[in-house]
């Protein structure tokens, strides 16, 4: 008999390139949850499991990316997955932090837990760098992605850096740019560099960069 497995709604099982965080650039074969807006196919572990060593055998990637919406709402889904796959690639876990709680179901099974910090609300910010001690606790690389809106004022980033650096030193910090910071013929506004500048001071390993627009890239 067959045991019964865990289910998820998936928006595919693309690959493409990394389009923001510590591995930028890299090509991956992603693991994409759902979002309400996006068109879903229900899989089982085991239909993911087998598509994605299906693809990873006729292809060459840096890693595997679980991203996509409230992917740490489907950690035991995920678990299973990676439990029966036993990838060889890397496996990257890109979340936005609101279920530090959850992490621990996923032990042993990541590479790098990259935590991505929306600014929307103050709870928000609290509940990502939860999520990024609770990375630290179980011993992944770790990566914290600063996501600002327009709107989002400097002190504000500097405080989330600040206290970031108090949870790791060894915490990987990206900052990237809203996509109106980008001025007509791909220059950047000043600010940023100023940014960058003072977050030299609070934090050794941080950087700065633009993301990979879509279709490329992928998150």
């Amino acid at each position: 008999m067959t045991a019964n497995m865990q289910t998820a709604a998936l928006a595919g099982v693309p690959s493409g390139i990394q389009s923001s965080g510590v591995w930028a650039g890299r090509r991956q074969l992603f693991i994409r949850f759902a979002g309400e807006a996006e068109t879903a196919t229900m899989y089982t572990s085991g239909a993911l499991v087998r598509e994605l060593s299906k693809i990873a055998g006729r292809a060459t990637f840096h890693s595997l990316c679980a991203g996509g919406r409230d992917v740490l709402g489907n950690a035991a889904f995920l678990a299973e997955s990676l439990t029966a796959l036993k990838p060889t690639l890397s496996v990257m876990l890109d979340t936005d932090g609101q279920r530090p709680d959850a992490l621990a179901s996923l032990s042993g099974l990541l590479t790098l837990v990259q935590v991505t910090v929306p600014f929307v609300s103050e709870p928000a910010n609290e509940l990502a760098l939860e999520t990024l001690k609770a990375a630290v606790k179980d011993g992944y690389r770790h990566a914290l992605v600063l996501a600002p809106r327009d709107e989002t004022p400097d002190p504000v980033m500097l405080r989330v850096i600040e206290r970031a650096s108090a949870v790791s030193k060894e915490t990987a910090i990206i900052i990237h740019p809203s996509p109106a910071a980008v001025e007509r013929g791909g220059t950047l506004e000043r600010r940023w560099a100023s940014l960058l500048e003072t977050t030299s001071s609070l934090h050794a390993n941080v950087r700065l960069i633009l993301r990979v627009p879509p279709p490329a890239g992928l998150r």
